[in-house]
């Protein structure tokens, strides 16, 4: 096991390489002068060469590739174009107010999503099953912004229960974690759903129901722990994406996080910012499915990695 872990963990540099290559690609694909921002409307065309050779934009773009990959080995990722604040400092102010979201949001949808989907499969074609299902696809279907506003008009606007925007107190956090969980718990539920009817075939669930256990030791007991395998999985990617693309949530409702900062960057062309930010979000995936992996083995002791 610790061999297979130190053999990831290698992995993740050539990747994270060749990650890096694409996001420096795309970042400069993006139309807009960054230079023309940073000097301003105003300024002279003179002005605008001067800032372009202060940021380095006037270099050949595999000459701006090596400073960047070589600054970023050692471990800086640049000064913002914006604030002129360094890098990392600008995504330390903002992973905590993203991360506690995407926490709180995967929490509830986890506590949900698996309650919905072990009573649907366990009342299969009931209305117990006909509403979690409808429940489940509406959650799907629904737009995060258009759920997000709904919600800030029903519980701010009308009952003024809670604030419409902020990071104040934990008031603060149900409405954006209730929209940012939605989809996830509707996701969760159908997931459980189909993998927990897959493992009620299985002949030790009938071989425990013919020796007499009732049916809740059968489902808990026996059932539920060989269908979380794959719905771990899933609950692994979805966090992924909860943490990379909170970004339509964070907008609406004002939330300080890492979706705002893109937003904010892009609309900027601020290419420091941008290119630590993706880099990051695809570092987080790489984490995740590696933790996600030696969580099979804890779950099945019959999976072993070499």
């Amino acid at each position: 096991m610790l061999r297979y872990f130190l053999k990831r963990l290698l992995e993740v540099i050539p990747i994270l390489l060749i990650v890096s290559i694409l996001i420096f690609l795309f970042v400069h694909m993006i139309p807009g002068d960054p230079a023309r921002l940073v000097a301003g409307e105003d300024a002279s065309e003179l002005d605008v060469q001067l800032v372009r050779e202060e940021l380095g934009l006037d270099k050949p773009l595999y000459e701006q590739y090596f400073t960047y990959i070589s600054n970023l080995a050692q471990g800086d990722l640049g000064i913002s174009m914006k604030t002129k604040r360094p890098v990392l400092n600008e995504i330390a102010d903002r992973f905590v107010p993203t991360f506690t979201l995407t926490l709180s949001s995967m929490t509830w949808a986890l506590i949900f999503g698996l309650f919905i989907g072990v009573v649907s499969a366990t009342n299969r074609n009931k209305w117990q099953d006909y509403v979690g299902m409808f429940g489940a696809v509406s959650g799907i279907s629904l737009p995060s912004f258009w759920l997000g506003l709904l919600l800030i008009q029903i519980f701010s606007v009308k009952f003024g229960w809670f604030p419409t925007g902020g990071y104040d107190s934990w008031k603060s956090y149900v409405l954006p974690s209730l929209t940012l969980g939605a989809g996830v718990a509707a996701v969760i539920a159908r997931f459980t759903r189909s993998s927990l009817m897959e493992i009620m075939k299985e002949d030790y669930i009938r071989t425990g129901r013919a020796k007499g256990l009732c049916e809740r030791i059968v489902v808990w007991k026996h059932a539920i722990k060989n269908a979380m395998i794959p719905v771990v999985t899933m609950v692994g990617l979805q966090f992924g994406f909860l943490l990379g693309g909170s970004i339509v949530v964070e907008t609406v409702f004002s939330w300080p996080g890492m979706g705002r900062l893109m937003i904010d960057s892009v609309a900027f062309r601020d290419y420091p910012v941008i290119q630590a930010e993706m880099l990051l979000f695809a570092l987080q995936f790489i984490i995740i499915n590696l933790i996600v992996d030696m969580l099979y083995a804890v779950m099945n002791p019959q999976i072993r990695y070499k």
